[in-house]
């Protein structure tokens, strides 16, 4: 049953032969019963690394390609040549969109992965910030936007890592619409747009670093009630273990 040969375990030599025998091969371990169970450990080990590759991380793949794809359109002719700003536009609003999808399906069919959970946050960021600097680097959005909602996403991030041991923060609708507010507003300004439309992005901006800083704040108290609650909890079960 161990696969250990009977002399290794100081077995007799009748005990050899009688697990060399041809009727308890199925039972003895023997050498030609080992392939299948490394073969069996190969094929798990296959299915694990293929299960990397599910549709949820592609698109967050896709993603994270996209970014020097879409700084390089932005900054293409000097930054201002219209037809480079629309396809710039199409590879943030596919990142945008897939962004969308790829956490539903990761919840939704169970594909949830350590390289999700870490990539997924940086493709998110990744793909904002670059659209963001972009933007302020060639003069059509204030420095002080870029830094502002930069410094709000990142923060948050901060504060889930610090407060992960007394819980997670759920995501909230506020936190939705903020997420819908930016992406909007950040697309119209990177399309060369003119005259109404160009004050309507103006508003639309105004929206989304209103809800950046709301939901920021709120994100804010939501850990301190978290950790003060989980550290109200942790003192409660200690002093009930003394007892």
């Amino acid at each position: 049953m161990t696969g250990v040969p009977a002399s290794a375990a100081g077995g007799s030599p009748g005990a050899k032969g009688a697990t060399g025998a041809p009727g308890a091969s199925g039972a003895s371990g023997a050498p030609g019963d080992a392939k299948p169970a490394r073969g069996g450990k190969l094929g798990a080990a296959a299915v694990n690394q293929a299960s990397l590759w599910n549709i949820a991380n592609i698109l967050t793949m896709i993603r994270l390609v996209l970014v020097p794809g879409f700084v390089a359109l932005m900054l293409a002719d000097g930054g201002y040549d219209p037809a480079m700003r629309a396809w710039a536009w199409a590879a943030f609003a596919v990142a945008m969109i897939t962004d969308i999808f790829d956490g539903h399906l990761a919840r939704t069919y169970n594909l949830v992965t350590d390289f999700g959970k870490i990539a997924d946050p940086i493709a998110d960021k990744a793909i904002m910030g670059a659209a963001l600097i972009c933007l302020s680097a060639l003069g059509d959005l204030p420095w002080w936007v870029t830094f502002v909602i930069l410094g709000r996403e990142l923060g948050v991030t901060l504060l889930r890592f610090i407060v992960i041991r007394y819980g997670v923060i759920p995501a909230s609708r506020g936190g939705k619409l903020k997420t819908l507010a930016q992406g909007t507003a950040v697309g119209m300004y990177i399309l060369a747009l003119t005259g109404a439309l160009a004050t309507l992005r103006f508003w639309v901006m105004a929206v989304a670093v209103i809800l950046t800083v709301v939901t920021g704040l709120d994100y804010v108290r939501q850990a301190i009630v978290l950790r003060r609650s989980g550290i109200a909890e942790r003192r409660a079960a200690a002093a009930e273990a003394e007892r």
